[in-house]
């Protein structure tokens, strides 16, 4: 396996709302900028997975109000800078690049203006969407822009292994006992060449998504495994917040690797959960309902599930939507008539799914974290808005919001004395190649996958006790071995990359639910 070495001002890794947004900052700059995706395209993240919405500003427009929903839904656990900062800025992020730059087609009602929806959390009608399709519309514009600009270089297929920083890969001693720790780039896998890449950058902007795949069950993509919080972890930035991982109540109930998501937006339009025999029950459970808070609904399903001994419950929104479901949920409406359920006369089978990790890489109000050069921003980072549950919608806002700010910051930073010196770039070695062996069993890497999430599931899940989590703990911390051995004697492969990265995400998670003894939100213990 040959080396390859190159140089970029800034490394984007991740091509979803955050690393797409960050690219047009830094491009609308004049800075070049190398954006890096795992996948064979810009689009196969969660960005366009996402169906209900993005925060706008409701009519009154006021920002305490959002402020106070998300404070709510967060359980006060938020803090209290960003949710001000999204609440007063993200409005303004939304008008100047998704409206105005790039002319996003959102629903409008019939005199012109937007179709403000509800959703679970909202105290007011705020949140724009395009049908139940929302975040691929917003992805494909932005992938037209960034294709546009060029300023800006998409790489695909390509794999972040490791963080290149001055204290771990430096060869140069004057780097190494220097106090200040720098993020340098990254060694990249590229997968239709088979080697791996040492790619050099002055800046480096990690927006790699989030970790839902290490669940049995979750509505995320297939490449949402955790990388960036096992990158910054190794890479010695600090992660905080890794117990608070956000399941969303409504997925489609069928078999699939991936779990469908049935938005959020279908109750805030009127349907409500019921039983197998239609009893509506979410009234028992919060005085919101059928629109409580995400953590509070999912509890209730679990319950009821538990109660019944049924495998899944019903979101009916036939008996209780008067809108054209097809009209509003074109997507929804779709699958759910590919497994035989017409959602117009049917209720819908719903389980709750892994959907959204809170926690992530530390980082401040422009996206920086604790290690320096290194940014991040989008679901692989914890600015702390969310607190201890995310309120709806508010997902796509944030990658926005911190996606720009991170890109403009680093544009402000990018000149001569910023850029790594010769010296520095040739202390930094090529990938070494530990071994080169094909062994790469794919029954060891499905069955490290198989407890991987089974483990996650059962032990680290929606509740969760002492004796599960010390469980969870013991093994994940004996497959972290046994893969760092694996991981020295074998070739590298995309498979075997994501495994690791996936294991040493699923280790962070479990040691932060059991470090934290306090029940609350998406952490909730009960014991």
């Amino acid at each position: 396996m040959h080396s390859y070495r190159y140089h970029t001002t800034v490394l984007v890794i991740g091509t979803g709302i955050a690393g797409c947004t960050a690219a047009l900052a830094l491009a609308d700059a004049g800075v070049p900028v190398t954006l890096i995706t795992a996948d064979e395209a810009m689009d196969q993240g969660n960005t366009a997975l996402a169906q209900g919405g993005i925060v706008f500003k409701s009519e009154q427009g006021d920002p305490k109000d959002l402020e106070a929903d998300i404070l709510a839904a967060g359980w006060k656990q938020n803090y209290l800078r960003s949710v001000r900062l999204l609440s007063r800025k993200g409005p303004q992020c939304v008008q100047e690049l998704l409206i105005d730059r790039l002319q996003t087609p959102f629903f409008r009602t019939t005199s012109g203006e937007f179709d403000l929806i509800k959703e679970g959390g909202h105290s007011r009608p705020r949140i724009l969407h395009d049908a139940d399709f929302t975040g691929r519309t917003i992805m494909d514009r932005l992938m037209a822009a960034v294709a546009a600009d060029r300023h800006i270089t998409v790489l695909t297929n390509r794999v972040a292994i490791d963080l290149l920083t001055t204290h771990h890969h430096s060869r140069t001693l004057d780097f190494k006992y220097q106090l200040e720790n720098r993020c340098v780039g990254a060694y990249v896998l590229n997968q239709e060449l088979g080697q791996v890449e040492t790619v050099l950058a002055d800046y480096t902007i990690l927006a790699a998504g989030g970790i839902g795949q290490v669940f049995l069950h979750t509505t995320n993509s297939a490449s949402s495994i955790g990388s960036g919080l096992a990158m910054t972890s190794r890479a010695g930035a600090k992660t905080v917040c890794g117990e608070y991982v956000q399941f969303h109540p409504t997925a489609l109930f069928h078999r699939a690797p991936r779990r469908f998501l049935i938005s959020e937006a279908v109750r805030g339009a009127g349907a409500r959960l019921v039983d197998s025999a239609g009893r509506a029950f979410m009234k028992r459970y919060h005085p919101m309902a059928d629109l409580a808070p995400r953590d509070i609904v999912t509890r209730a399903i679990q319950e009821e599930m538990l109660l019944s001994g049924e495998p899944c419950v019903f979101l009916d929104a036939a008996g209780y939507v008067k809108e054209d479901l097809p009209v509003r949920f074109p997507t929804i409406h779709a699958k759910c008539l590919e497994i035989g359920v017409d959602m117009t006369r049917q209720p819908i089978p719903v389980v709750p799914a892994a959907h959204y990790f809170i926690g992530g890489v530390l980082v401040d109000m422009v996206g920086r974290t604790t290690l320096s050069r290194l940014y991040a921003a989008g679901e692989c980072s914890c600015t702390g808005v969310h607190g201890a549950n995310r309120l709806a919608s508010t997902s796509l806002l944030e990658g926005l919001v911190w996606g720009l700010a991170a890109g403009r910051d680093v544009a402000s930073r990018v000149g001569r004395r910023t850029t790594l010196t010769r010296r520095l770039m040739d202390s930094i070695p090529d990938w070494v190649h530990l071994a080169d062996e094909e062994n790469e069993d794919p029954a060891l890497i499905a069955q490290d996958w198989a407890t991987i999430r089974s483990t996650m599931w059962n032990y680290v899940g929606i509740t969760r006790t002492e004796s599960r989590l010390h469980r969870a703990f013991e093994d994940m911390r004996a497959l972290n071995k046994r893969l760092h051995d694996f991981y020295k004697r074998t070739r590298v492969t995309r498979e075997l990359v994501q495994l690791f990265h996936g294991c040493q995400a699923a280790y962070i998670v479990t040691l932060a639910s059991d470090r934290n003894r306090v029940s609350m939100g998406c952490h909730y213990r009960v014991d």
